[in-house]
Order: C-alpha cells, then sequence, then structure tokens
C-alpha cells in the first residue's frame, strides 16, 4: 500500500514527518501557522496513523521511508521530528535536488549514549519501552509521551495534545513501533552530516530529556550551511512555538531562493 500523505494550504512546497508512535496530526499547531504560507505535505510513516495498513517488515528503515515519500512528494525542504528526522536526513543526502533543505527537530544523529557521544540517552531507556510495549502496550506509550514533555515548561498542555493525538487515527501498529525503538537504539548518522549538500536547520528544545540540546549543537557545527534553534521547550517545541519555527523555516526558505 502507499503512504497516506494529506495536504493542505498553497505556496512552497513543505514535507512533515513524524516521530515514533504518532503520526502526521500532531504538528497540527505547526501546520496552523504554516498553511498560510506553504503547501504542506503530511506524512504518515508505515504502521502509523493513516499508513497503519503500510506496513510490511523493514518498511520504517530510514532509507527505505525517505524513497517512497520521495516518489510521493514534489521538490520540497523538509521537516522531521525526532524519528522523522532521521528520515529526512536519509532523504536530504540521498537526493539533495529533491530535499531543497532540511529541518531537523528534536533529532539526533545517534539517540543513544556512548563513551564518544554524550548527548543521548542511556541504551536501557530504548530497551525498558520495548521490554513495556510486550506486557502494557498503551501504558508504554503514555510514559513516553510522558518522557517528551518532561522539563518543558507547558508539559501539562502538551502532554494532553499528545494523548489527544497519538491514538486519533487508530492505534500503531505494535511492529513499527518495536521497529521504531530499534532504529532509534541503533542508527548513527554522525559520520555523515558532513556530506550534507542542502541548508539545514536544527532545532531543539532546551529542556529536552530525550535529544539533549548538545545534540543538535552538535549536528549543526558538523553539517555544511547548518543553523541552529533552541528553544525552551522539551522534546516538542513546536506545540508550544509554532511561530518562531515558522520564522526560522521562512529564513531557511529565503536562503534557497525561488
Amino acid at each position: 500500500m502507499t503512504l497516506a500523505i494529506s495536504t493542505c494550504g498553497a505556496g512552497p512546497d513543505l514535507v512533515l514527518i513524524h516521530g515514533w508512535a504518532m503520526h502526521g496530526g500532531i504538528f497540527a499547531p505547526l501546520v496552523d501557522v504554516l498553511a498560510t504560507h506553504w503547501r504542506v505535505h503530511l506524512v504518515d510513516l508505515p504502521g502509523h496513523g493513516r499508513s497503519r495498513e503500510a506496513w510490511t517488515p523493514g518498511a520504517l528503515d530510514p532509507a527505505t521511508c525517505a524513497a517512497r515519500i520521495i516518489a510521493a512528494t514534489p521538490p520540497a525542504i523538509w521537516l522531521g521530528w525526532s524519528l522523522g528526522g532521521l528520515v529526512a536526513v536519509h532523504a536530504a543526502l540521498a537526493d539533495p535536488r529533491h530535499v531543497r533543505g532540511l529541518i531537523a527537530i528534536a533529532s539526533s544523529p545517534r539517540f543513544v549514549a556512548a563513551a564518544d557521544w554524550p548527548h543521548g540517552v542511556a541504551a536501557s531507556v530504548f530497551a525498558e519501552f520495548g521490554a513495556a510495549l510486550e506486557s502494557r502496550f498503551e501504558h508504554a506509550i503514555e510514559r513516553f509521551l510522558a518522557l517528551e514533555t518532561l522539563g518543558s515548561p507547558h508539559a501539562h498542555e502538551e502532554l494532553r495534545a499528545l494523548r489527544a493525538q497519538v491514538f486519533a487515527p487508530g492505534a500503531p501498529r505494535i511492529e513499527a513501533l518495536r521497529e521504531g525503538l530499534a532504529l532509534l537504539d541503533a542508527v548513527d548518522l554522525r559520520a555523515t552530516l558532513a556530506e550534507l549538500r542542502v541548508p539545514s536547520l536544527w532545532i531543539g528544545g532546551r529542556r529536552d530529556r530525550l535529544v539533549p540540546p548538545g545534540a543538535l549543537a552538535w549536528a549543526a557545527q558538523q553539517a555544511p550551511r547548518a543553523r541552529l534553534l533552541e528553544l525552551p521547550s522539551g522534546h516538542a517545541p513546536f506545540l508550544a512555538h509554532a511561530a518562531p519555527i515558522a520564522t526560522a523555516i521562512g529564513a531557511l526558505a529565503a536562503e534557497l531562493g525561488p
């Protein structure tokens, strides 16, 4: 099956890719701001949202996802949040003529900490969520949502928004959730960032407990033609800070030209 991609607004094209366990609807606060100036393409990743049945084993592989979205969308700036950022980076590396610019929101080149990488979470975090998926599916997602909002000054409001959205189009497939956690645990794109050929914008939350802001700062230093935006938020800065994010997207687009 083809991926579900909804389109709204008018203007230059912008592709939005959500994170683990979510779907394109999570970007509603940002889309409300963007749609007056952009034609926004909201992707539901395989096994998530309206793409729940577009699932096969390996479907969430970032390179595979990138190729499917490239084939289904016009040339555009791509924005990926968290897990979606891995897909957007792969797409920008694979086809810089199609992906005109890259925006990574709370997305790290490596999500898990290592001896040479202090900007990640302990590997046990994803292992615990994986174990919880098998016993208490919805409880595991609830815990992940709480971790995403932890530290944000708008935590209660953001958690309510995430809760309202996560199961709105139907629960994500557990197979997709398992594979997504495995990707977050294993993927390491640090060595590839210097190869990016398009301008990029790295947006992080200063209070993010899943992707420390140092990860975004490091990535912006490695990628050519990159800029950094830090916001006083947790892991989902677009929920409470849509306006400054939209302004930053406009600045990146101005650099690209028509």
